[in-house]
């Protein structure tokens, strides 16, 4: 698959909000002492099986992703608290087969002039709030040399991703790709309440990288608890 024009934001939260929504065998990731939800707006592109032409409706569209950063076993790796996609086959697809909290949302993205303006509220009528965000953002400066014990590489150098079925199995899915090509973002968020689910408002400027396009390759899940 393809990702583009994807926006890290950032915000610092209390460990102990996340530590409990976590299920057992999964242990918050904090930098510090500190934890973090990241709000992920970006373009899917390309999306299909090994050898597999893309499926018209099914291989392209936006994602918005909420998401923490754990540890399973040692290794380090991303607990999401949702994904919001347009497609709701896609959506039903994932929450199957890779135990993941896919919504089907309402969704907008525009791009001139390096801007992108993104849009998303959920319509699922039977999950609880969190469904509503509106921000624009755009790179600034040169690309960033991220050395392996910044913030920056913390943040987002995590090729493991951890989720749970409803028995409480913890699988864990690697995915592969090169470096990211990092760019300062500077970000206007107009409404954000995706994390009101977990009880958290996310307020104040976040903690913004951007990234132009970054191909990658998904492994199918493994069973690790």
């Amino acid at each position: 698959m393809e990702w583009h024009d994807l926006c890290f934001l950032h915000w610092p939260v209390p460990p102990p909000a996340l530590q409990r929504t976590l299920p057992r065998g999964v242990q918050l990731d904090t930098r510090a002492g500190q934890a973090y939800l990241g709000v992920v707006p970006f373009r899917m592109e390309g999306v299909a099986p090994l050898h597999v032409p893309d499926v018209p409706g099914l291989s392209a569209f936006p994602e918005l992703n909420l998401r923490t950063y754990v540890t399973v076993n040692g290794e380090p790796g991303v607990w999401f608290y949702s994904l919001d996609v347009t497609q709701p086959l896609a959506a039903a697809l994932a929450r199957t087969f890779f135990h993941l909290p896919y919504r089907h949302s309402r969704m907008w993205v525009d791009r001139q002039g390096g801007v992108t303006r993104y849009a998303s509220e959920l319509l699922a009528p039977d999950t609880p709030g969190g469904g509503r965000f509106a921000g624009a953002y755009r790179p600034t400066g040169a690309p960033l040399t991220v050395s392996s014990d910044s913030l920056e590489a913390w943040l987002t150098d995590r090729l493991n991703l951890f989720s749970a079925d409803r028995a409480g199995r913890v699988y864990r899915g690697r995915i592969e790709h090169r470096a990211w090509p990092l760019r300062r973002a500077l970000t206007q968020v107009r409404v954000n309440t995706l994390a009101e689910p977990l009880g958290l408002t996310l307020t104040g400027e976040p903690h913004a990288l951007h990234a132009e396009r970054l191909d990658v390759r998904a492994h199918w899940l493994e069973r690790v608890l």
